[in-house]
Parts: structure tokens; C-alpha cells; sequence
């Protein structure tokens, strides 16, 4: 299983929207469309979890697409980098 960040989304996308663009490429395990914790309004990103060889297909063949006006940016998810304590936003 494999995470595939997606990124530069229309803020009018949905899951279901995302899902319907990476079911092309094999089967969607999961789909985390992200949201400003404060506001709720969405981030313009999401993370989808596909088989690792869907995956890399998608990948390859949805980085740079045009949604919606906007250049997807799609690549292999990385670990979130920790934080260190006292680090305030």
C-alpha cells in the first residue's frame, strides 16, 4: 500500500472527486481530503492510498494534470516531519 500526496486541488474538490480521478489508474483504498483544523474550510490537498503499483501509475499519470484551472502536483507521500516541543505557530 502505498500514500500518494495531492497537491494545488480546487478548493471546491471532494472526495468523491479525487476518487473518481485515481479509480482510472486501479483501486482507491482511501481518500483524506485535508481541512484547516480553525476554519474547516479545505487546505487544497489531500492523501490518497492505493496498491503500490496504482500507484505509481497514478502518480505518473496525474502529476501536472489540469483540474479545475490548477496543476496537480502529485508525488509519493513523505513522513511528517516531527516537532520539536516549544515550536509555537
Amino acid at each position: 500500500m502505498k500514500s500518494i500526496y495531492v497537491g494545488n486541488l480546487p478548493f471546491s474538490s471532494t472526495e468523491e472527486d479525487i476518487r473518481g480521478l485515481f479509480e482510472q489508474y486501479g483501486a482507491v483504498h482511501s481518500v483524506k481530503l485535508i481541512s484547516d483544523r480553525e476554519t474547516g474550510r479545505p487546505r487544497g490537498f489531500a492523501f490518497v492510498e492505493m496498491d503500490d503499483s496504482s500507484a505509481n501509475n497514478a502518480i505518473s499519470g496525474l502529476n501536472g494534470k489540469d483540474v479545475g484551472g490548477r496543476p496537480l502536483r502529485i508525488n509519493e507521500a513523505r513522513e511528517r516531519e516531527q516537532r520539536g516541543p516549544g515550536r509555537m505557530r
